[in-house]
């Protein structure tokens, strides 16, 4: 019968002293099945000052990646240096960074509110951390609030967090009890015309100076009709006309005069041109002239109730 190969159990051991692990544990002397590996502290050398400013600066450049992100794509939109291969700045975000509309206003605004709190925290000799994410200052990106304020948002959520860098949920809560706080009565009401007033709204860029007709009013916004479009939008991106009922009453319906033109299909482009005009003359009554060319192309187009002949 052939006999099999006996087999030896290998054991390792790592040491700064090789010899102690070739002596065997009283634990291992009484079970033989047992095996002590000592393992030898290894010590870890502390950072230099040069590297402890390498890693602070490092650790900045991280933290504040999207503020960079931000004012590159402020400068490409301001600039316009997408021209050359798209038509709009939306277009041109969206194919080559793949961001929607409004994820790239959205790390635009970001940056604004990072440098006004930046700007005016009230640190006081004290550390305040700074936000690391555009996602923990979306919500005050969104209310709109003054730079100071702003800056007092993030102070309290900061101190909420415990001194340590707070989340959006965070954030949120405290801009919501700010606003609630300084709650202004919103002073329109439906049926009142408007102008807009776009300020640093990029839903409303080139509306600057567009009528509309209030047609919902909420606790801050309101939802204004102009001649192409619906907009809600903040109370403060509204001037109110003042205009008396009865003149109201002429722009409510030059206003549903000026859509069903605007909703023709295929219409001429001098159409556009006259709701153009027209959709930012901000007065309650139309010009002789006006008045015969807007009802030359609703006759045109069947919109003014007689049959064409």
């Amino acid at each position: 019968m052939t006999r099999s190969p006996s087999r030896k159990k290998t054991t390792s051991a790592t040491s700064s002293k090789p010899k102690s692990a070739l002596k065997p544990a009283k634990e291992e002397q009484d079970n033989p099945g047992s095996v002590t590996v000592e393992v030898a502290a290894v010590e870890v050398p502390e950072l230099t000052e040069d590297e402890q400013r390498d890693r602070l600066h490092l650790e900045r450049k991280v933290e504040q990646a999207f503020v960079e992100a931000g004012k590159a794509l402020m400068e490409l939109r301001d600039r316009r240096l997408y021209r050359s291969t798209h038509r709009t700045f939306e277009e041109y975000c969206r194919d080559r960074f793949g961001y929607s509309r409004d994820a790239a206003y959205l790390k635009i605004s970001a940056t604004t509110v990072y440098e006004n709190i930046q700007k005016y925290l009230p640190t006081i000799g004290r550390q305040i951390p700074l936000p690391s994410s555009e996602r923990q200052l979306r919500s005050v990106a969104k209310a709109e609030l003054e730079p100071t304020e702003q800056a007092t948002v993030w102070q309290q959520a900061v101190k909420e967090a415990g001194g340590k860098i707070p989340s959006g949920r965070i954030v949120k809560d405290v801009v919501d009890r700010i606003r609630e706080q300084t709650k202004i009565p919103n002073p329109y009401r439906e049926g009142e015309i408007c102008v807009l007033l776009p300020k640093d709204n990029p839903d409303l860029r080139g509306k600057g100076g567009c009528w509309g007709v209030i047609t919902q009013v909420g606790d801050y916004s309101c939802t204004i009709q102009t001649w192409d479009e619906d907009y809600t939008v903040k109370i403060e991106h509204l001037k109110s006309l003042e205009l008396l009922d009865d003149d109201c009453k002429f722009m409510q319906q030059l206003c549903l005069r000026l859509r069903r033109l605007h909703q023709v299909a295929d219409h001429d482009v001098s159409v556009d041109w006259l709701l153009q005009g027209l959709g930012k003359q901000a007065k309650p009554y139309l010009s002789a002239l006006q008045a015969r060319l807007l009802a030359a192309m609703e006759r045109e187009y069947g919109l003014d109730g007689k049959q064409k002949r």
